[in-house]
């Protein structure tokens, strides 16, 4: 039923037999988004990684999509350069199935469905936590691959100052600066960052018709800032803010015209956390996102997409004498303007939802319900169960059901043209198997998941195009991981192997969905020796197709990248980093260009 599995299995029960060692805190991490609860993460039964703030500045990656696209179960693909548009698919579902949290906000588009991941620097994250399979349960609509969550950089301890600046291919700058601390009653981060690229061109294709053999650079600035404060204990008041501003150039026609595309993507927020009692805590969140996006042609302005979703939350957790229990209300408003008259600018999402998360013995649990009730198509009602067993300290599984669904963007709605009022949700099933194996500083995981999506929306036959719920995919794969430390050696490697196919009736059933691969491998290799801190990186993706007939096809590629950091003293490092050092020539969709080999050089400051 799912591919590659007996490989994966041989995999996890070799490492078995490595020795015992102590483990460190970044391998035992607290995570948030799995169950919505802090937990531990090997007492969690979900899919779920986590990204920390070391592993980020070590990355041989220059963007957040690259960066996820060397994680468990996750492909990406973009128009060009940086700054293009872009997305990532989780176990094969599409950018508009997934969704993308900052700080607990809803961040993207309502008019596309999608998010701007090429304006959220790299520098301005703390950590992500990417919990993959369906989690409409716990967030909502859009969550049927899963859920990415973004947070900030935090501030603890003496206040410290941090900068980081470099130089490198394609005229490529980034600096950063922020100042960050905090003390028992009072914690804060202010971070600003700064990018600019001359870029590539982004069309390598000199048939097509948008071709330009000009370069389409991008520039962004950034800002983020988090403060709390803890009057008694058990209570914390904070802020989240998060801003960016971005322009990037693109390939158009005439091609004797500029085109460029100016998006702000920001994010703001205020919570109240609480302990009402020794087994209450309730949490208040407002807050607010925006993605206002404007794009040009010769400096006149050609179109405006603007989403504003307003968001308030209030969660409570209640300890109960076996488990934890989540009670939430939620209220969400998206309202979106711009040039295009859209005949409905704005709905609302009430929800509710419920959890209960818990263990007896060696046997664990999560239950979750959720109702959203949409202005727009009515209600939607999802859920999940998990059932784990823990055979050993060291081995634990577990077994899970889920469903999800996606609400139509503005534009399938209403798009003047286009639109048909008339669409519903995309809905899914999804099951999934789990084996996930630790010991001291050392992990590998096993998942296996099939998930059947109905009801996709596919645009229609020309003139119109008009879009309809006339298609099915069935997203099945499974997922091995491994990392692990060996003294100064660190090592991981993830091999996943999906098949996503339409199953449509018609000429394209049983063919492979668009611009997913079949066999990814990302992989790794580091060393610490004295002052010098070394990395390799190895990736592997297999072939695509970029039409759903499967007759254009996407050509299997191979990455290296290579990093090295040198410490100066205690808080400076020099670092450099290589991409693709082999130029090898690939392509994420259809005559659009990706970066060839590229170096980048800086110097760091960062305090511990």
């Amino acid at each position: 039923m799912y591919p590659r599995c007996s490989l994966s299995i041989a995999a996890l029960a070799l490492f078995a037999a490595f020795p015992a060692a102590a483990a460190d805190k970044e391998f035992d991490p607290i995570v948030v988004t799995a169950t919505r609860i802090p937990t531990r993460e090997n007492e969690l039964m979900s899919d779920v990684s986590v990204i920390n703030r070391e592993e980020i500045e070590k990355a041989g990656q220059s963007t957040i999509e690259q960066l996820l696209a060397r994680q468990p179960g996750i492909q990406y693909t973009a128009n060009g350069g940086p700054g293009t548009t872009s997305g990532v698919f989780i176990r094969g579902a599409s950018p508009k199935q997934s969704i993308i949290l900052i700080d607990g906000q809803r961040v993207g588009s309502a008019t596309s469905g999608d998010a701007a991941l090429s304006r959220i620097p790299l520098s301005q994250i703390e950590r992500i936590e990417i919990l993959r399979g369906p989690a409409s349960s716990l967030y909502g609509a859009d969550a049927i691959g899963g859920v990415i969550q973004i947070f900030t950089r935090r501030g603890e301890g003496p206040t410290l100052f941090n900068a980081s600046t470099g130089y490198g291919t394609y005229g490529t700058s980034d600096t950063s600066a922020g100042i960050s601390g905090g003390t028992d009653t009072v914690s804060y981060s202010l971070q600003g960052a700064y990018y600019n690229t001359d870029g590539f061109n982004a069309i390598n294709n000199t048939k097509n018709a948008y071709y330009n053999s000009d370069r389409d650079g991008f520039h962004n600035g950034s800002f983020s800032g988090n403060f709390s404060i803890r009057p008694a204990q058990g209570q914390e008041i904070g802020v989240n803010l998060f801003s960016s501003s971005g322009s990037s150039k693109y390939d158009s026609t005439p091609k004797a015209m500029d085109f460029k595309n100016d998006q702000d993507v920001s994010s703001y927020s205020a919570y109240s956390r609480n302990s009402l009692s020794q087994i209450w805590t309730s949490t208040l969140r407002l807050g607010r996102s925006t993605d206002d996006a404007t794009n040009y042609a010769n400096k006149i302005r050609s179109s405006v997409f603007r989403t504003d979703q307003d968001q308030a939350s209030w969660q409570n957790d209640i300890k109960l004498p076996i488990g934890t229990a989540l009670l939430a209300a939620e209220y969400l408003k998206q309202t979106v303007s711009g040039s295009t008259n859209y005949t409905v600018s704005e709905r609302s999402v009430k929800s509710l939802l419920a959890g209960w998360t818990g263990s007896i013995e060696n046997n664990r649990f999560q239950l979750n319900l959720r109702r959203d009730d949409n202005s727009q198509f009515g209600g939607e009602t999802t859920g999940s169960a998990t059932y784990g067993y823990q055979f050993t300290p060291e081995l634990r599984a577990h077994i899970s059901y889920g469903t999800a669904f996606r609400a139509p963007t503005f534009n399938e709605l209403y798009y003047p043209g286009f639109g048909n009022t008339d669409l519903k949700p995309e809905t899914s099933k999804n099951a999934e198997v789990g084996l996930n194996w630790e010991r001291g500083n050392h992990r590998a995981s096993l998942v296996a998941y099939n998930n059947q999506v109905s009801d996709l929306i596919k645009n229609g036959p020309p003139p119109a195009y008009a879009p309809s719920n006339i298609s099915k995919a069935l997203l099945r794969g499974t997922t091995f991981t491994y990392d692990g430390r060996f003294s100064e050696w660190a090592a991981g490697v993830t091999v996943d192997f999906l098949d996503p196919r339409n199953e449509e009736t018609g000429a394209n059933n049983g063919n492979r969905l668009i611009r997913r691969a079949e066999q990814q491998m990302s992989s790794y290799v580091s060393r610490t020796l004295g002052h010098w801190e070394l990395r390799g990186e190895w990736q592997l993706v297999g072939n695509r197709y970029d039409d759903v007939r499967n007759t254009k096809v996407l050509g299997a590629y191979g990455l290296v990248n290579l990093y090295a950091d040198y410490r100066l003293q205690k808080d400076w490092a020099l670092f450099a980093r290589g991409n693709n050092i082999f130029n090898k020539y690939y392509e994420t969709i259809g005559d659009f260009a990706t970066a060839g080999a590229n170096f980048f050089v800086g110097v760091r400051y960062a305090p511990k």
